[in-house]
């Protein structure tokens, strides 16, 4: 019998209970694996459970965007996003918490939405960190006057790297031509004055204003304790109130357009490009699948009537297509790329006339049916990767409700020829597009697009299919990893594999294979003929065209990539179980019976030499290339030579189908070396037989040696490179050592990389930069060894992307930071730091299929095991600041005997070649 004192205690507790709100945090949805709660202040909480992943996502998404500014706030959403790192209350430094826990982070905005997210190894104190630090910021993050002084020219640096691309300048115009008043037609990244003008009040209140409770959506996906994270959800939201006033969201609606617009666009660059946009239905709207399927049927490789009206004929290098998901009515953007030796107006023409000719030529049952299929794989991959479903969830989140997601998958599922017709000659039409000029007449014609409503009764009742299985809870420790590893030789033959038979969620299976042949002799003076053989394998066969290739693979749901330098071919599969064999049957095909086409060649030649034309005024592309050549060591034609921009495209000339059907004679089958790698819900047995026999007969008599890319010292300079009408510039600096990952220097190199140049934001090299000095969004640094004992070709590297104007201040960050990196070394804090940051950054790469399968097939390559990592990781965390400064001092050199190139529109003063 209970006491009065104990009844108290019991009320008080019940008391608690009701006033904390977790007795109200109840399922008020659920969808294929996914189940929304929703605490008392209006957070919405989605929970996706996932063993399989060994890794947790939590991204945090608000439904603010760049469609929320007012006059003089264009870029505000993404400049309160870049704000949020810079700290909160009980997280002053954010970018530092982020290494700490080996995260990989991110944050991003749209029209929409602005998310953050991080991904991290799956443990309890990980995620009690996680949520702990969304909470805090989102009512108490610093936005301080300070922060925001050095913010903008990071910021405005960003900007300014999109001012680099012709491509996306265009976009931008072609976007802001198309709406009157609607801020859809305004870049999210804002223009530069808004950007530097903004007052900190401005952003305060914002901030303010759409950063609550009751405006967020919290979705934790990965491996944790559904109950558990609850309790802690409950714990570190709960108690935030919305601010007093609540959120009205008064949309503005775009009148219909009277008539065709037109956008010319003048400035630096050798790529042409002609592109047209259409405005279209919100992503809630049926009409939008519709659209997303026209889209596909239109740009589609190589079925795509854009396609093969334009890169078919070689009138053309690229063509694509992207319509946002968005809240209220979208648009559909088509862009063509055009070298400068082909005709625009052709280009145009042809594009305009496949657009305008869909009402006398409707697309078919045979291409809906194909598109349907592209987009449902892409669905169904997607919905079996948790991680990346996190964060992918964010958009239809700023749509108006996640369900959006399941909804859209489920109406391009059911849509026929006859909706699709209808859409596309609904919304493509003449004066509904975005590319020239006002065409008067009598009589316009015009389409009426309706706002968004009812979106609840749309989603409320919608309980989507059968959820994928959650699959198994795998211990990514190395111990586990070499116990469940299966390790051999194929019977008869050189190919050695490793097997983990593990249950993924969706019952996924990761499968790489690697073929080696030859030696150095063999491969002088072939220029991109390694490369080009490998690129044609998906181009079609004897027995398969490239579009049945492509169709077979969408009903498989499933996924095959080639790759191919000079004595290696790499083949990586993404399967199901159901489906692996018929996957692999289709690869072999594709090894075995390839069909060369001189054809496909010129495409992808004409790809390549429009890569080359958009990047020989590209500041990065440049210095990088330019670094090489400072330090060439081999001559032309040996497969190392770092070539110039004249003999890549002379490569490109040169490559013709007898070389290529000569390369694949010479060296392609299994030689003495290959490596078979597969992970997830597999047969082990069943493989091994089929590679048996279908390699017995697939064999190569060229004998493999390793290309060794041996030590040299760099050679020191500091150079520039003109580009002219860049708004941005980059920086590249490089060192070498002579060293490798077996050496006893090796653990304390990586901790002294992670200190100088790696992390979240919070290197030696990224706090100088960007943190203090504010001049560059994108920088940081590396410490790369090189994993082979024979070559010990090793090097440390820094970057930076920032203003031409603040060339200097990057120079002087570099030299200085280096200089102190030497002289004054890390500290304690630093060095804990970095180990755990680095430490749980492994572990999360190990949860990772494909990144595990590439540490496998490293191993069987170099004839290690687990164990050799784990010692490495003992290693780790019994160093030092003494072992660390001892490495720095050792390796690192001042920066004046490092190889520099910097490329950008300099002061014309400066010592630079044009």
């Amino acid at each position: 019998m209970k006491t009065l004192k104990q009844h108290l205690y019991l009320l008080l507790l019940i008391f608690m209970l009701s006033a904390s709100g977790y007795a109200q945090l109840k399922p008020t949805a659920s969808v294929e694996g996914i189940t929304e709660y929703q605490l008392n202040n209006g957070l919405k909480v989605l929970l996706f459970p996932d063993n399989s992943s060994q890794t947790i996502t939590v991204n945090m998404t608000y439904k603010v965007g760049s469609r929320n500014e007012g006059y003089g706030e264009k870029g505000m959403a993404h400049l309160l996003e870049h704000m949020l790192f810079k700290g909160s209350t009980d997280h002053t430094d954010i970018p530092k918490e982020l290494t700490e826990h080996g995260a990989r982070p991110n944050g991003s905005t749209y029209f929409d939405r602005t998310n953050y997210f991080e991904t991290f190894n799956a443990t309890d104190e990980n995620l009690a960190w996680a949520l702990d630090l969304e909470a805090d910021r989102m009512v108490n993050s610093f936005i301080a006057k300070k922060d925001l002084e050095s913010e903008f020219s990071v910021v405005r640096n960003e900007f300014e790297r999109g001012e680099n691309s012709p491509a996306r300048v265009l976009n931008q115009e072609v976007v802001s031509a198309a709406y009157l008043w609607h801020n859809y037609g305004k870049s999210t990244i804002g223009n530069r004055s808004d950007i530097e003008r903004v007052p900190i009040e401005n952003l305060q209140a914002f901030y303010k204003k759409y950063y609550r409770p009751d405006n967020a959506v919290l979705m934790i996906t990965g491996k944790f304790d559904p109950s558990k994270t609850l309790e802690m959800v409950q714990k570190d939201f709960g108690d935030i109130k919305n601010p007093a006033t609540p959120l009205r969201d008064i949309p503005t609606i775009e009148p219909p357009q009277d008539g065709e617009k037109r956008v010319t666009l003048s400035r630096v660059g050798d790529l042409q490009i002609v592109s047209a946009l259409y405005h279209i239905p919100a992503g809630s709207a049926e009409d939008y699948a519709a659209i997303a399927i026209g889209e596909n049927i239109l740009t589609d490789r190589p079925s795509g009537r854009l396609y093969k009206a334009l890169i078919d004929t070689q009138k053309a290098s690229s063509v694509s297509g992207y319509s946002p998901f968005t809240k209220e009515p979208s648009f559909e953007y088509f862009s063509v790329s055009v070298p400068s030796d082909k005709s625009l107006s052709e280009a145009e023409t042809t594009l305009l006339g496949v657009l305008d000719s869909l009402k006398q030529k409707p697309v078919t049952e045979e291409e809906v049916n194909r598109a349907k299929a592209n987009l449902l794989k892409q669905y169904d991959q997607i919905f079996r990767n948790s991680a990346y479903l996190g964060t992918f969830m964010s958009e239809f989140i700023g749509a108006g409700d996640w369900r959006l997601a399941f909804i859209q998958r489920d109406r391009v599922e059911a849509m026929t020829p006859e909706k699709v017709n209808a859409a596309l000659q609904k919304y493509f039409i003449k004066t509904n597009r975005t590319v020239g000029t006002f065409v008067p007449t009598k009589t316009p014609e015009r389409v009426t697009i309706p706002h968004t409503e009812n979106l609840d009764s749309l989603v409320n009742t919608y309980k989507g299919k059968k959820g994928l299985d959650a699959g198994e809870t795998f211990d990514v420790s190395y111990d586990n990893i070499e116990k469940r590893l299966e390790k051999g030789t194929i019977n008869g033959l050189p190919i050695e594999y490793g097997f983990i038979k593990k249950n993924n969620r969706g019952k996924t299976v990761t499968l790489s294979l690697t073929m080696r042949t030859g030696d150095v002799n063999d491969f002088m003076n072939m220029g991109r003929t390694a490369s080009y053989t490998a690129r044609l394998l998906n181009k079609g066969t004897e027995n398969n065209s490239q579009q049945d290739i492509e169709d077979k693979l969408s009903a498989l749901k499933s996924s095959i990539f080639f790759s191919g330098s000079n004595g290696r071919l790499s083949a990586s599969v993404r399967s199901t179980e159901e489906n692996l064999m018929a996957t692999l049957d289709l690869m072999m095909d594709m090894l075995k019976h390839p069909k060369f086409s001189n054809e496909e060649l010129e495409k992808l030649k004409t790809q390549d030499m429009a890569a080359i034309e958009r990047n020989k005024t590209e500041p990065q592309f440049l210095a990088i290339k330019e670094l090489g050549l400072l330090n060439e060591h081999y001559d032309k034609g040996h497969p190392l030579h770092s070539n110039s921009l004249e003999e890549d495209i002379a490569e490109i000339n040169d490559a013709n189908l007898a070389d290529i059907q000569k390369y694949y004679d010479t060296f392609y089958g299994i030689s003495d070396n290959a490596t078979l790698v597969a992970i997830g819900n597999i047969d082990e047995a069943a493989l091994k037989g089929y590679f048996e026999s279908q390699f017995a007969d697939f064999r190569c008599d060229k004998s493999f040696e390793p290309i060794l890319s041996k030590y040299y010292p760099n050679v020191a300079a500091n150079e520039n490179i003109m580009t002219p009408d860049k708004k941005n510039a980059f920086s590249y600096g490089m060192m070498t050592f002579e060293g490798n990952i077996t050496e006893a220097d090796y653990p304390a190199l990586e901790i002294a990389g992670a200190i100088f140049g790696g992390g979240f934001l919070s290197s030696r090299i990224a706090t100088r930069l960007r943190q203090q000095d504010g001049v560059s969004y994108g920088v940081g640094g590396r410490v790369s060894v090189d994993s082979n004992p024979k070559e010990n070709n090793s090097s440390i590297a820094v970057y930076a992307i920032y203003a031409p104007e603040n060339a200097e201040k990057v120079q002087k960050g570099f030299s200085e930071e280096v200089a102190r990196y030497i002289n004054d070394g890390i500290t304690e804090d630093e060095l804990k730091q970095a180990i755990n940051g680095w430490v749980q950054g492994e572990a999360v790469s190990r949860a990772k299929d494909n990144e595990l399968a590439g540490t496998i097939n490293n191993n069987l390559f170099y004839d290690r095991d687990m164990s050799f990592y784990k010692a490495i990781e003992d290693k780790v965390k019994a160093l030092t600041v003494e072992d660390v400064n001892k490495v720095i001092k050792k390796y690192f050199k001042l920066f004046d005997k490092w190889t520099v190139v910097n490329a950008g529109d300099f002061n014309k003063s400066m010592d630079s070649k044009e």
